[in-house]
Formats: C-alpha cells, structure tokens, sequence
C-alpha cells in the first residue's frame, strides 16, 4: 500500500468530487501551494494511486485490494429501503437490480477477508434482506473501460459524416 497522508487523501477526494479541477482550483481549494498539488499528483501518477489521466483511483494500491461481487435476494416491497441502506456503506461501489438469480447485485471492497465479512454483515442486518450469495474476484482482466464503445461510435460517426458529405456533393452537382 502506498503511504498517502492527509493531504494526498484530500486531492484524491477532490479528483473524485470534480474530475475536471484545474491544478490552481485544486489548490486553492485545499490552501496549498501549487507546486505541491503538482507533484502530488506526479507522485500519485508514477506510484499508481491515479490511473488514466490522473481521474481513476486504484483501490488496491491504496489497501482495498479484496473485491467481491454479491448477490443479494430482497424482500421486494424493502428494494428501496435496501438500495439506500447500501448506498450508506462506504464499501460498496456500485449497485444493480438485476434479472435472474436474486434481486440486487453490487460490488464491495475491502482492505482484507476479516474486513469483507464487517461489509457483509452489515448488508445481512439490512431491513429486507433475505440472503446473499458472494462471490470473489481473484484478477480483474479487463477493467471498467468505455473507450472501445466511444471508439466504434466514432468510427461510425465519421463514416456518416463522409458518406453525408459525399451525397450532399452528389446533390449540388445534380442542381448545377
């Protein structure tokens, strides 16, 4: 794990609150000097803490290096009671109704197994929660990502563009 102090911690959050801050907002915001939240974030950048960009947290390199995926099975008329009770643990990352197999599925992570099991009792002493099924991940192959979608959108969005261009020519050479 890396050693972040305070105020690593409190450009972190301020990268998560506002993924666009400008170096100069950032410390103004936290009244530090420029050059330190620059090198901060070098240092974040070259350690691993910040990943694309600088605006994506590795987890794992700041301790959360236990992921779960869980599947929870809900009294129905308790979905949103559950839903809200979750978003108020600080573990748990996202959270999906889901079809199938249970009701709600989400994903958690903790510093370590002891850790995950505090996280899952706290999600079974939920009002409406019926069970949960947990399963671990040992290797994230493929992370979050969207580009390849942008990417191909792209792709098509210029492909349009041309064959739009190419008509539009046929057309004022047909008026002419």
């Amino acid at each position: 794990m890396n050693a972040l102090d305070s105020t690593d911690l409190k450009i972190l959050l301020e990268l998560i609150r506002d993924p666009r801050i400008q170096i100069g907002d950032l410390s103004d915001k936290l009244g530090i000097a420029r050059n330190t939240a620059q090198t901060r974030l070098r240092r974040m950048l070259r350690s691993g803490v910040l990943r694309d960009g600088g605006r994506e947290i590795d987890l794992e390199s700041v301790g959360y290096d236990v992921v779960a995926f869980v599947t929870i099975e809900v009294t129905h008329r308790e979905l949103d009671g559950v839903v809200g009770a979750l978003r108020l643990l600080p573990q748990v990352l996202e959270v999906h109704e889901i079809s199938g197999r249970g009701d709600v599925w989400c994903r958690v992570v903790a510093t370590d197994t002891h850790n995950l099991q505090a996280a899952l009792r706290s999600i079974l002493r939920i009002r409406g929660v019926i069970r949960t099924e947990t399963v671990l991940a040992l290797h994230t192959h493929i992370p979050y990502r969207t580009e390849p979608l942008i990417s191909r959108l792209a792709q098509g969005a210029t492909a349009q563009g041309a064959s739009a261009q190419g008509a539009s020519a046929q057309d004022s050479r047909g008026r002419e």
